[in-house]
């Protein structure tokens, strides 16, 4: 078991094994020092020479400050040369990344304040490690300058009713860019939209007027249907005049139970109809006419009780 660890160590660590170009005489023979070295005490020195990289963790080894070929270490156990080598650990798992309120305008001159949230891991560990100084401060800058441009070219009512498709968009176009430096964008979201007082006061004056207007809306058409259940039913009583005033006693009925201290005089309906008036003045002409023409027509006979 230690023989075969042995050839490992020496198979890992050795210049062939590595085959880092451009060594010098130096470093050729610090690295021969190192493995003669690692040989003599090598029962105490395997100690120092063993890592253990994480399953969610990659390890990038340099010697002599430059790349070692070959994909990450890890997960697992890997070995290096502790005097010649470094390395750096980098964590694949997801990020989450909150981008301040950020101010931008819309397509239509409106001033916003938009917070956003990004949601990104590491896919190339040794791109990254190689390509940038620090990740979350490259991608706090891009993501709202990527934004910016796209809300540019969107209206207020579009930004606050298709936050999920700019989402996306953005999540897009940042991705496009950040693949180059081995970050993978899961997710890009808009968390809020801060609108100026002076904005919010207008918008809320506009839906006030948009609702009153609805009101006068509904108004106006209950005003023209009952207008219309009426008129049929004045067709209706104007045929039976008996409905008429079944319809008057009803109303002062329902009165006298609600107010009953109320005091309530009926006038006559045929006082109300001119042509009831009308109708009665003709037939006491007529009357009178028939009495004038029968000066002789006998009269009554007193009853005997008078």
């Amino acid at each position: 078991m230690g023989k075969t660890l042995f050839h490992h160590l020496l198979f890992i660590c050795s210049p062939v094994g590595t085959k880092s170009p451009g060594l010098g005489i130096c470093e050729w023979l610090l690295v021969v020092l190192s493995l003669l070295l690692l040989i003599v005490t090598f029962p105490i020195s395997i100690w120092f020479c063993m890592k253990i990289v994480r399953e969610y963790e990659r390890a990038i080894l340099f010697r002599f400050g430059r790349l070692l070929r070959g994909r990450p270490r890890g997960p697992g156990l890997f070995l290096f040369l502790p005097c010649l080598d470094t390395y750096h650990k980098i964590d694949l798992r997801l990020k989450t990344l909150e981008i301040p309120f950020y101010e931008t305008i819309t397509k239509d001159m409106a001033s916003l304040e938009i917070d956003t949230i990004c949601y990104y891991r590491m896919e190339n560990a040794t791109l990254v490690t190689t390509t940038l100084a620090n990740h979350s401060k490259a991608i706090q800058l891009l993501v709202p300058t990527i934004a910016k441009r796209f809300l540019a070219q969107r209206s207020l009512t579009d930004i606050l009713m298709e936050r999920k498709s700019i989402s996306q968009e953005i999540k897009v176009a940042v991705d496009a860019i950040t693949c180059q430096w081995g970050i993978k964008v899961e997710r890009t979201e808009i968390k809020d939209v801060r609108l100026p007082t002076e904005l919010q006061e207008s918008l809320a004056a506009q839906a006030e007027a948009q609702r009153q207007a609805k009101v006068r809306v509904i108004a106006a058409e209950g005003e023209k249907a009952a207008s219309e259940s009426l008129k049929v039913a004045a067709e209706v009583l104007s045929h039976t005049p008996a409905a008429l005033q079944l319809r008057y006693l009803h109303m002062l009925q329902s009165l006298s139970a609600e107010k009953p201290s109320t005091f309530i005089l009926p006038f006559p309906l045929d006082l109300m109809n001119p042509s009831s008036g009308d109708n009665m003045k003709s037939t006491g002409c007529n009357r009178s006419s028939d009495v004038a023409s029968n000066p002789e027509a006998p009269k009554a006979k007193d009853s005997p009780m008078l």
